[in-house]
């Protein structure tokens, strides 16, 4: 079974980096959240990871049928619903390439939803929250 082994460090203020693989990702709260705003807000990596994941699933499509990327683009936009402060929507577009062939456009969007960040939301793994010692083992 591939484990991903991350871990995360206080480096002061509001500001939590998480390490992983030899990287370092940094997060902050935003300035009207107490932050200094020096980084994302870590929910809203999971935004970026999403897109970002439907960007590489989209660029392997092109680059696999030698198609041009110029112009290739992903943007994801969220709609919050101030009444359950969630989420309701969560839109991804692609825009294509001037000339993408007209024959793959559905074929693209098929790409993209292979994206593997969405299907962990659609099927949720199950969350386990425990209190360890310093040397934690991921037992």
């Amino acid at each position: 079974m591939q484990k991903k082994d991350i871990t995360v460090s206080f480096p002061g203020g509001k500001r939590v980096d998480a390490h992983y693989d030899g990287q370092v990702v940094q997060t902050d709260q935003s300035v009207k959240n107490g932050g200094e705003g020096s980084a994302p807000e870590p929910f809203d990596l999971f935004f970026v990871s999403m897109a970002t994941c439907v960007g590489i699933y989209v660029l392997e499509f092109c680059t696999a049928r030698n198609l041009d990327t110029t112009g290739l683009g992903v943007r994801l936009y969220s709609e919050k619903n101030p009444e359950r402060k969630r989420y309701d929507q969560i839109h991804i577009g692609i825009t294509l390439p001037k000339n993408f062939p007209a024959k793959y456009r559905s074929a693209i969007l098929r790409a993209a939803d292979l994206c593997t960040v969405k299907k962990h939301i659609l099927e949720p793994p199950e969350f386990k929250i425990t209190l360890t010692d310093a040397k934690f083992k991921g037992d």
